[in-house]
Formats: C-alpha cells, sequence, structure tokens
C-alpha cells in the first residue's frame, strides 16, 4: 500500500511522550521508525501502569497502556548508549537514516559524541529534531522538566479552571499532558518542513524544540488580548472572553455545551430556546456588545435552559444548526455513532499474541492512507532484525553483544 512516508528512515532515541508522539505521527504515515531503548529498561513509560496489557493467558506484560498509546507501528531495538559499542551502532544506523529524535537533557548525546554536529559528517542529508523541556540554550536549558510544570509557567493553568472565588476556583490543569502532546505536534511539522527544504536544497538540518515555547505558542488570542489591551486573562471556567454565549449551560436533566461563534448563529439560538426578544434587544445584538454585557445576558439564557432536559436541547439545536453537544465521558465518546463511523478506535495485532485496542491517528488521506502496521514493540522485540538487516552483523556478534548488555 502506497505511503505518504514509506520511503523514509527515522532513528527514534525518544522517551516517555512528546518525543515518542511525533515519531509515533511519522509510523503511522508509513516511515520506518526504530525506536532506541535502553537494555533491560526500555522506555520509562513502560512500567506507567496499571493498566497493562494482558498476554493470551490473561496476565499483566510489561507494557503499560501509556507506553502502548504513543509507539505503535515501529521497530525496538536495545543499545547501551553509554558504551562505545552502542554509540558505534547509532553511527552506522544513521549513515541512511533520513531523521533522528531525541529528548535527552542538553548536553547529553554530545558527550556520547551522537550529536548533530557529530553526525552530519556522517550523512549531511540528516534531519536531527532535538526535543528539551527548556531549548538548547537560555538561563532555564540544563533544568529537567514535566508538562505540568509547563502548563504552569506557560500561563496554560493561568486561563484554566473556575474563576478565583467561585466554589472549586484556582488553576487546573489540562486532563492530558498537552505541553507534551502538542509539542510532538509541532515536532512532527517541523520535521516534515525539514524533509521539504531539503527536498529543495538537498541539506539536512537541526530542529530545536521546547515544551515550554510550544505551550507559551498557544496561548494564541489569550496572549493577542493581553498584548493589544494591557490586561493580564483570568481564569474564566466554561466561558470564552471573546464569545457569548460560549459556555456549559445547566439543563433540567444533565449538561450542554453552547458555542455561539457569531451573530446569525446567535439568533438561531434564540430562536430554539424560545428568547427571540434576546435576539433583538440592542444590548446583545453583535459579538462585541454580548460580551460587553454578559452579566445581563447570561443569567437569562442559563434561566431559560433548565426548562429542558440536555438530549431535547441538543437535538433543537442540531436541527437549526446551533453548535452544541453533550460532555461526554470516555465510554460515550466511543460510543458516538459519529466517532464510531469515523473509525477511531482500532484493533492491532501484537506480538505476543491477539489484538488490542488503539486510537486511530486523526489523518484522512485520500492517495496515500495512515497505515497501522502493528501495536507498539516487545522491548527489543527487532534487535536482530535491524542488526543483521541494517548492519549485516551475524547472529553470533548479535548474541556477543546481548551477553555484555551492549543491545
Amino acid at each position: 500500500m502506497k505511503t505518504a512516508l514509506g520511503h523514509l528512515k527515522v532513528l527514534d532515541l525518544t522517551r516517555v511522550l512528546a518525543g515518542p508522539w511525533a515519531t509515533q505521527n511519522l509510523a503511522d504515515m508509513g516511515a520506518e521508525v526504530i525506536k532506541v531503548e535502553r537494555p533491560s529498561a526500555g522506555d520509562d513509560t513502560r512500567g506507567w501502569g496499571p493498566p497493562f496489557m494482558k498476554d493470551a493467558e490473561g496476565r499483566d506484560t510489561a507494557n503499560a497502556a501509556y507506553y502502548l498509546s504513543t509507539n505503535r507501528g515501529k521497530k525496538s531495538i536495545t543499545v547501551d548508549l553509554a558504551s562505545e559499542e552502542g554509540q558505534q551502532i547509532i553511527r552506522e544506523l544513521v549513515r541512511d537514516a533520513d531523521v533522528v529524535v531525541e529528548n535527552y537533557k542538553v548536553g547529553t548525546l554530545a558527550r556520547y559524541g551522537l550529536a548533530y554536529e557529530d553526525l552530519r559528517p556522517l550523512n549531511p542529508r540528516l534531519v536531527y529534531c532535538s526535543i528539551t523541556g527548556f531549548g538548547q540554550d537560555g538561563p532555564y536549558a540544563s533544568l529537567p522538566g514535566y508538562d505540568f510544570v509547563f502548563q504552569g509557567m506557560g500561563g496554560l493553568m493561568s486561563i484554566t479552571g473556575h474563576a478565583d472565588g467561585e466554589p472549586g476556583g484556582g488553576p487546573i490543569k489540562s486532563g492530558v499532558a498537552i505541553s507534551d502532546l502538542l509539542t510532538g505536534m509541532y515536532a512532527t511539522t517541523a520535521i516534515l518542513a525539514a524533509l521539504e527544504h531539503r527536498h529543495v536544497s538537498g541539506e539536512g538540518q537541526y530542529i530545536d524544540m521546547a515544551l515550554l515555547d510550544c505551550i507559551v505558542a498557544i496561548n494564541g488570542y489569550q496572549a493577542m488580548n493581553y498584548f493589544m489591551s494591557g490586561k493580564i486573562p483570568q481564569r474564566m471556567g466554561n466561558t470564552h472572553p471573546n464569545m457569548v454565549p460560549y459556555q456549559v449551560f445547566r439543563c433540567k436533566e444533565g449538561e450542554v455545551i453552547v458555542a455561539v461563534g457569531n451573530d446569525s448563529q446567535y439568533a438561531a439560538f434564540c430562536e430554539v430556546i424560545g428568547r427571540s426578544d434576546l435576539a433583538v434587544d440592542p444590548r446583545f445584538v453583535t459579538v462585541g456588545l454580548r460580551n460587553i454585557n454578559r452579566d445581563a445576558l447570561i443569567p437569562q439564557l442559563a434561566e431559560t435552559m433548565l426548562t429542558r432536559t440536555m438530549t431535547e436541547w441538543v437535538r433543537e439545536m442540531e436541527a437549526a444548526n446551533v453548535p452544541c453537544g453533550p460532555i461526554n465521558n470516555m465510554q460515550q465518546v466511543f460510543e458516538d455513532p459519529q466517532v464510531q463511523h469515523r473509525q477511531m478506535k482500532l484493533s492491532l495485532p501484537h506480538s505476543v499474541g491477539g489484538e488490542i485496542p488503539s486510537l486511530a491517528n486523526p489523518i484522512r488521506f485520500s492517495a496515500t492512507p495512515i497505515r497501522y502496521k502493528h501495536a507498539a514493540p516487545t522491548l527489543g522485540e527487532h534487535t536482530n532484525e535491524v542488526l543483521g538487516a541494517r548492519l549485516g552483523m551475524s547472529e553470533d556478534r548479535i548474541a556477543a553483544l546481548k551477553a555484555r548488555g551492549i543491545v
């Protein structure tokens, strides 16, 4: 099957989430991704359970769901990067690689002779992407960091959560490691851009990705609101700083999200809920006026929304093309007919036997569809295959390296 990136070879020296998320994207698009892990230990997230994947007999394996979520379609080899022989194996693999992705602390791979400047002479076409918490330079460059830290430092938690003074008010982190996932997506984009530049110029390049940079960047319109007004954005719970009504409303039974983005949608919403008077009220006729006069509008809407159930409101608003929706738990998400139609849940074969569930990649290509080769590999599953086929090592040589803990 033709794929978008089936011609590319990627050497994945990453672990945990941001780096593996980027390389999983490349694997989904067809690239051969070789994940290099520590002998005996592997990626930290293999042990981040329960839950763990079960074998054919129903017993827990050493593969946590967390690890499985971000390493599908890859080949796993084990190499001790701290050893000279392990470093030489990486150099040999780099010679015909297109991309290297790593997320070690700043300077670590340079000590091993595996930094971009060390590998570039071996392969001038190499695209080398480093992912760190704070980037390769600056006063914090040497510091460690995790997603939670960056959500706070980057401003996201200052605008996420109920307003101070409200019940449950205060900073709240995202329900997923958004700094990691976002950096993985930015890294994927950057790698593909560098490959396109190489297509034109014949030259590879170095990419410096930082979690802090990425989380700051997605402040987007909130940062621009601050730049333009000088006012520091505050937590507003489920409301929006620029659009009204754009929030959760409690219903007679359940809750509903209403996301009105323009004046025509607002007029349709008012018609649906039987408050056409609010559509022509001069205080509320435009987006800007509704924002200024939200304190006068929202209580009236909230009172009206309590008269019907969530199901009733959603049915009527959808019929009128008013953006809205329920608040689903994870079970309800994958029971939703649209999610099922889009086949967002997969079943992938695993080498320990049977199949395991997985999330689909949301990209839909017309000519080069996403390819799901297999679930995340077991630790070192492909060491013999890669060292033998790519580097021409004999079985005896590989066995000797294993005996000494090099692979």
